[in-house]
């Protein structure tokens, strides 16, 4: 019997950490996948498209996984891109962690030209995109997001639908700034428990066995306490880009974020001091060192 998945053919541009295994999963939920990517590279069972223009052309959904404002707005806007290669009523999926002046600039431009758009960030890492575990927080019209259900139901565990697209971006960088919160806070902790003698996997076991137990802390937990930060999932510079667009968020609706200020120059010291290869987790190291370990 054929899937009902198969009649419905999707774009997926941008095939790196994220956006490669999306592309497989949805190709393995029997939609009909056409990919393009800038730097190139197939996946099995998808349609290598050479522009963007042709990895859209008849395809009712595009999805875009991009690595910041720029690569979006450069794969959306302009002759033979997105924007203009979609056809009348497709839904473009911004599926990238942008700022909320994007997102909604994005829903405004699809809305003009009879295209919808719902911007529909995620949470979780690589491996969890790999096993179809990614956590998604869709906004848009209800419409949109509920006709999506089976490409999400194809990539993720769950989703948290929000008002809009201007809401999701919010929510998403509201989501990285608690993880780089909370790998501060784990630095912080097991540098302090370092240097009283306290080796660090036997503070995190016990704090992760008792009152800490969240996933976060586990899992930024183990690669701080083995200061292991390669290869990295989540690479130090869009911990950066991302510090950048929650307090661009703050400044635009004037909320004080003073952990943020002090992540954001965690982060740059981290590059400032050849760290740009690590995960982002790895600006950890940054704390170490000012403690003299």
């Amino acid at each position: 019997m054929t899937s009902p998945s198969a009649s419905r053919t999707l774009a997926v541009l941008g095939l790196g950490h994220m956006g490669r295994p999306i592309a497989r999963n949805l190709v393995a939920a029997g939609f009909s996948v056409r990919t393009w990517n800038r730097s190139g590279g197939a996946v099995d069972g998808a349609t290598d498209c050479s522009t963007i223009a042709e990895a859209v052309q008849g395809a009712e959904i595009a999805i875009t996984m991009l690595s910041e404002d720029a690569a979006v707005e450069s794969v959306t806007f302009g002759e033979g891109r997105l924007l203009h290669s979609l056809r009348g009523g497709g839904l473009h999926v911004g599926m990238s962690t942008v700022s909320v002046a994007l997102a909604e600039r994005l829903a405004e431009a699809h809305r003009e030209v009879g295209q919808g758009f719902v911007a529909a960030p995620v949470f979780g890492r690589p491996e969890a995109a790999a096993a179809k575990q990614l956590w998604i927080v869709p906004g848009g019209e209800s419409m949109h997001i509920e006709s999506l259900a089976p490409v999400f139901a194809a990539i993720g565990q769950g989703t948290f639908p929000m008002p809009g697209a201007r809401q999701a971006a919010l929510a998403k960088l509201c989501g990285n700034f608690m993880i780089a919160a909370n790998i501060e806070v784990i630095a912080e902790v097991l540098t302090l428990g370092e240097k009283g003698g306290i080796e660090p996997e036997r503070l995190l076991d016990m704090l992760t066995s008792t009152l800490f137990g969240s996933p976060v802390v586990k899992r930024y937990g183990a690669m701080i306490a083995k200061n292991q930060f390669t290869p990295p999932g989540f690479a130090m510079a869009l911990g950066l880009k991302d510090m950048r667009l929650v307090l661009e968020a703050g400044e635009g609706s004037r909320t004080p974020l003073p952990v943020a200020e002090l992540l954001r120059s965690r982060f740059l010291t981290a590059l400032a001091n050849g760290k740009e290869g690590l995960d982002w987790a790895g600006f950890a190291a940054v704390v170490r060192e000012q403690a003299g370990l």
